[in-house]
């Protein structure tokens, strides 16, 4: 060959040498480009929580039926771990889980809202786990330890991941995951038959309520093109005008799932049966942490996703907010007619009431100049009624170690017998009516009140002073019943340690936020926009 031809030959390989090597690069960078990197830190909460409910439903085949207590040990320090690994977060928001082309379009966020409902759905999984473990022990039927503690961690996972979630897809995934664990663990007592029926009209009810939002997002994506709640809130208000309507009913339908997480009229029928035929711990998880998710979730959709549309979504919780706290209280109220005043299905049902004052400050975000201050009225009430709810179910858990039945006649007299107990219990009361010296109680309501006269909405406020006052009667009534004289000899019994623990810390910070009430509303500063 000659040398000219040698010459040429080489450069003709150089030259391809080159665009291979060009071409590589590309591909390379591309890939780069498709892989997501995970914000470990940012996730690590809903993640832990995932992770020990694997260790535990593993180690529940090794460990014998003697040291079955240990799975709950090891639940309640991985919902302790959890709840502190929300320290390190502290420090700025983070995201994880974005697009691509856009790092301010992401699916995951811990900011600050994130943060505070996450710590409340731990804190209230935490204390639920911790009355969990006595009512394990005491229970009239064996139940699975193991699987019992894989679901409320599976559960507590969802809840902790769905105030993170920034799309409608991860957002209905973290409420099914939160969702699903939990209609095992109210029929979990196997052959009780009220247990079988208060899990299958959850179960029902809740699935159909599914289906509508589901149906409700397809009709948000269909006139939108995106599930990011970010770039929603952007297109929406440019639909065209052929769209309008599928929009508007996607917005409504979008909302029967959290409304109904929440306990909000006409999706609370199932309220009462289902905390009744619960095991007590399961039925103090759910009106926690399962309002919790609900609230967190509408205020996710409406006021991130679908502020332009404040006047299709604020008069309809406005209407939801006023028929919610009005049904609720006078259900309570009816209870004294029946024959078994069952202490859990009047919590049931004020649980209903309170379900309507948290929803008062998420209808006037639709009127106010400043939803962020709505929104913390909301967060605040949250962690008030977390607390106080929680400790009442857990004096609650203490009577019923005793009284089976759990009937309010059950707590004539409590105070001789456990004088803690019993003024531990008519604090909780006091604060869930607003009365001192339950100041937190009656800050969290003022609160809640400013935000509708605020807002203009002076009808809604007049409807929840009215159903204040009808509160009233039914939680002096129970109040009064716990330092009257008994009927019979005062019984005492020792208290489980665990169950200690969440008397005592439920307390504590009901006090402690009742003598500086202003805390409350600092930490709720949700930082959303």
């Amino acid at each position: 060959m000659s040398p000219q031809a040698q010459s040429l030959v080489q450069a003709q390989h150089e030259s391809l040498s080159q665009v291979q090597h060009e071409s590589l690069s590309q591909v390379q960078v591309q890939a780069q480009s498709l892989v997501q990197s995970v914000d470990w830190l940012a996730i690590a909460p809903p993640t832990i929580a995932a992770v020990v409910a694997l260790v535990v439903l593993v180690a529940d085949l090794f460990v014998g039926d003697k040291k079955k207590a240990l799975l709950g040990w090891v639940s309640v320090a991985g919902l302790a771990v959890a709840a502190l690994a929300l320290l390190p977060l502290l420090d700025g928001d983070r995201s994880t889980f974005c697009l691509t082309g856009d790092a301010d379009v992401c699916s995951y966020t811990a900011d600050r809202f994130t943060l505070v409902i996450q710590f409340l759905v731990l804190g209230g999984a935490l204390l639920a786990a911790l009355l969990s473990m006595t009512a394990l022990k005491d229970a009239d039927r064996e139940l699975p330890e193991g699987e019992f503690w894989f679901l409320l961690l599976s559960s507590a996972a969802g809840a902790a991941l769905l105030p993170a979630s920034r799309d409608l897809a991860t957002l209905i995934v973290a409420l099914e995951v939160a969702s699903l664990p939990a209609f095992a663990l109210v029929g979990i007592k196997h052959g009780d038959r009220k247990s079988s029926e208060a899990a299958l009209k959850f179960f029902l009810s809740s699935v159909t309520a599914t289906a509508v939002s589901l149906m409700g997002i397809s009709f948000v994506y269909a006139s939108t093109g995106t599930l990011y709640l970010t770039e929603i809130a952007t297109r929406i208000e440019d639909v065209d005008s052929q769209l309008h309507t599928l929009a508007q009913a996607g917005v409504v339908l979008t909302l029967v799932g959290f409304a109904f997480k929440t306990a909000a009229v006409p999706f609370h029928f199932w309220v009462p049966d289902t905390y009744v035929g619960a095991p007590l711990p399961v039925a103090a998880y759910l009106s926690v942490v399962g309002k919790a998710v609900g609230f967190s979730g509408l205020i996710l959709v409406t006021v991130i996703a679908l502020p332009s549309y404040a006047d299709v979504w604020g008069p309809a919780l406005a209407a939801l907010a006023a028929l919610t706290m009005t049904v609720g209280n006078v259900g309570a109220l009816r209870q004294r007619t029946t024959r078994a005043y069952s202490a859990v299905r009047l919590l049931a049902w004020s649980s209903v009431g309170q379900a309507g004052y948290l929803l008062v400050p998420i209808a006037a975000a639709a009127y106010s100049e400043d939803a962020e201050k709505a929104i913390g009225s909301t967060v605040a009430y949250a962690l008030m009624y977390a607390a106080v709810n929680l400790g009442a179910f857990a004096v609650a858990a203490l009577v019923a170690r005793t009284k089976p039945l759990n009937r309010i006649s059950d707590y004539r007299g409590l105070y001789a017998s456990r004088p803690l107990a019993a003024l531990v219990l008519g604090f909780f009361l006091l604060c869930l009516a607003g009365l001192p010296p339950g100041i937190i109680g009656l800050f969290a309501k003022v609160t809640v009140f400013s935000a509708a006269v605020d807002a203009g909405l002076g009808w809604l406020a007049v409807v929840m002073a009215v159903n204040v006052v009808i509160a009233l009667f039914y939680y002096l009534q129970w109040t009064t019943l716990l330092f009257r004289a008994p009927e019979g000899e005062p019984e005492s019994h020792r208290v489980p340690a665990p169950l200690t623990v969440a008397i005592a810390l439920t307390a504590v910070l009901g006090v402690a936020l009742s003598g500086a009430p202003q805390l409350i509303l600092r930490f709720s500063d949700t930082g959303l926009f």
